[in-house]
């Protein structure tokens, strides 16, 4: 079984629509899609700036196929959670194509500066290239971001780990993976996060904010194995 991350430009979808004017913002799917055919709810979470939360919301809520947004939590928490009911007669789903190919997918897809990202799970005689003809039909746009062999003993940690990176904001992958290249994490490091902003392009403080995000993200994750394991350990003893 392959891994594959796509990336798609869903052109007339609302939340990758107006996200394109929203970069600071990321939307991910926390809930399964609920209700009758003509009216779908699900919950989203969104992070970002609570300035830029506040008006994707507005523009999201006046778009055609949605027809209610209920705010659940509020816009100034790290995690903002939003009920969100639509018109599913309005509404290009990528799910229910790939689903229509049956294709595994990862539930959950991400989104971020107009772009979804989604994780498929492709046996042997599953086509790429007929899945990606299927997205791009409509007039989207897909760009591959990830093709690799799943091994059979690190399955499960491969499926964790690609889950917290997808997790991140373009930004936050780029301005972690300049930190990383630039050994900001070296024992004796000689890189500033002034050298980092530098190289991606960006104010220092925004560097700053950016990578702390990522960090927190990542090491969440890290910390969950790390206590897993010791459990474990002491399981065996």
């Amino acid at each position: 079984m392959r891994e594959v991350t796509l990336q798609i430009r869903h052109h007339g979808e609302p939340e990758s629509d107006i996200s394109a004017d929203y970069p600071a913002i990321t939307i991910r799917s926390v809930s399964s899609m609920t209700g009758s055919a003509a009216e779908r709810k699900r919950i989203i979470e969104i992070t970002g700036p609570e300035a830029s939360i506040a008006g994707f919301l507005e523009e999201f809520e006046a778009a055609d196929p949605v027809i209610d947004v209920d705010t659940l939590t509020p816009l100034d928490v790290p995690r903002v959670l939003v009920a969100v009911t639509i018109d599913s007669y309005q509404w290009d789903s990528i799910a229910q194509r790939l689903t229509d190919l049956g294709v595994h997918y990862r539930t959950g897809a991400v989104i971020s500066a107009g772009w979804e990202r989604w994780t498929l799970y492709l046996a042997e005689d599953d086509d790429l290239n007929e899945i990606v003809e299927s997205i791009e039909r409509p007039g989207n746009e897909t760009d591959l971001v990830r093709n690799v062999e799943l091994g059979v003993v690190a399955e499960q940690e491969q499926l964790e780990f690609s889950r917290v990176i997808n997790e991140l904001t373009q930004r936050q992958r780029e301005v972690l993976g300049t930190a990383i290249e630039l050994g900001y994490y070296r024992p004796k490091k000689e890189t500033s996060i002034e050298d980092i902003a530098d190289a991606v392009g960006i104010a220092s403080t925004t560097a700053w904010e950016h990578l702390a995000r990522a960090e927190t993200k990542v090491m969440e994750e890290v910390g969950k194995h790390v206590n897993s394991n010791a459990f474990d350990s002491n399981d065996s003893k």
